[in-house]
């Protein structure tokens, strides 16, 4: 399938641990930049605003998640019908796939941003956001929501590069997006805007990290074997087909999983500022395991994708105990600093004497965030990589519906034990997906399933 002119990769020969480790280290260093990039508005806005700041930029930021997995899910599907196509060999399938990506994630980025901006004084009401940081939210929300699109199609174009195997142009956008994001809130936040500055340099930052993936898209055309024509962008109505079925579930599971938090942490905001300071920089510290997560997911789910699509059931198997065993690691060194230095991790954020004095309360709730995601990783790159629709929306009701408010409602509520009930029943739902995916690979009726991309 792969060529010497082509992008395209081949990952059902070679050594295993050794080609994921090769495709995933440029994930991780675009996480990290990525975490930097998403860290920047919430140390500078601490800095120069204070806990009201934290507040909202926390709060708005995960409003825009929500925003940004509803796209995300069939972005994430795209991609594995891409990896499929490819241990398939059928090059064709590839392009009509990346069509029907373009057109129908592009509308529906669209159609987001507009229902987002209508419903912005209702968002704000329903999640409690403290009166202190009720203005800065709003702003930082609704500047963000407008440039939901640059956002969702950088994400787009990197899955579409992911899924063929490529992994370095990624890297490198974001690294140009993430110093131009830290430059500009400086700029914008020293200059007086608060965090509606952070929110614009965000923006800025996303568009031309997006430009940079479509004209790279562009001159490397001949080599993806797509191009920006009527014919590719009118997409296939099977591909179509294959892309909502594989990418509603994905969707529903991301959605589920955002909404959830959203609710815990309109729960947590009605405790006051500080408390909603300190579970904003927690949320922050989470991004940074999701670091190794989301490259193990991302690189696995594509090496899985071809190696299953290929029945190399030997090589899905080795893939996935090396996302473990690497995400298990990174969690236990982020664990050792955030259980002996709380204070100063924290006071990178705020050196409010409030918030630092929760931050010991909060360092265990982190490590156990933290380990959670290592699990994560290696599940969703199986469930994922197979392309398994009934699975991921199961996976998304028991994380977010069953386990996350579950969880935290039982513990908060019904055992008084306030906000740290919250924040243990968030941390523990972290873990739904390894406690159901676990047994199921153990099982080997995963390899029952048939891949999307052949039917």
């Amino acid at each position: 399938m792969a060529d010497d002119k082509s992008l395209i990769k081949d990952y059902t020969a070679g050594p295993v641990s050794r080609q994921l480790l090769s495709f995933a280290w440029p994930f991780m260093l675009s996480n990290l930049l990525q975490t930097a990039y998403n860290l920047a508005d919430m140390v500078v806005v601490g800095q120069f605003v204070g806990p009201a700041g934290l507040s909202a930029v926390g709060v708005g930021a995960d409003l825009i998640h929500l925003y940004t997995f509803v796209c995300m899910g069939f972005c994430n599907a795209g991609q594995v019908l891409i990896s499929q196509y490819i241990g398939l060999n059928d090059r064709q399938g590839v392009s009509r796939i990346v069509g029907a990506m373009f057109t129908f994630i592009l509308g529906l980025s669209l159609a987001i941003t507009a229902a987002g901006l209508a419903c912005a004084d209702l968002t704000m009401r329903w999640l409690n956001v403290p009166e202190e940081a009720l203005r800065y939210c709003k702003q930082y929300t609704v500047c963000c929501t407008a440039g939901l699109f640059f956002l969702v199609g950088y994400v787009l174009v990197a899955a579409v590069l992911r899924g063929m195997g490529e992994s370095k142009r990624p890297m490198i956008f974001i690294a140009i997006a993430s110093a131009l994001n830290v430059a500009l809130d400086l700029l914008f936040v020293s200059a007086g805007m608060g965090p509606f500055g952070a929110a614009l340099a965000t923006v800025i930052a996303q568009g031309v990290s997006f430009v940079l993936c479509v004209a790279y898209l562009w001159r490397r055309r001949d080599r993806l074997g797509f191009e920006f024509h009527v014919k590719y962008l009118r997409p296939d109505p099977d591909d179509l087909k294959k892309l909502l079925k594989l990418g509603v579930p994905m969707s529903i599971q991301s959605c589920a999983i955002s909404v959830s938090q959203l609710f815990v942490s309109s729960r947590i905001n009605a405790f006051g500022v500080t408390v909603s300071a300190v579970n904003s920089v927690g949320a922050k510290l989470s991004t940074v395991a999701s670091i190794i997560c989301l490259a193990m997911s991302q690189s696995g789910a594509t090496m899985v994708g071809q190696n299953f699509a290929a029945r190399k059931f030997d090589r899905v198997s080795r893939a996935l105990y090396t996302a473990l065993a690497v995400g298990a690691a990174f969690a236990a060194a982020l664990s050792a600093v955030m259980l002996l230095w709380p204070e100063r991790v924290f006071a990178l954020f705020d050196d409010d004497p409030a918030v630092l004095a929760m931050s010991r309360q909060y360092a265990l709730i982190a490590a156990l965030n933290f380990f959670g995601y290592a699990t994560r990783g290696p599940s969703t790159a199986l469930c994922n990589g197979m392309g398994f629709p009934v699975m991921n929306f199961a996976l998304g009701i028991l994380d977010g519906v069953v386990m996350r408010i579950g969880l935290c409602v039982l513990l908060a509520q019904v055992f008084h034990m306030g906000v740290m009930g919250y924040w243990l029943g968030g941390a523990l739902a972290g873990y739904a997906f390894f406690l159901v995916m676990c047994p199921y690979y153990l099982s080997g009726r995963w390899k029952t399933h048939a891949p999307p991309a052949a039917a």
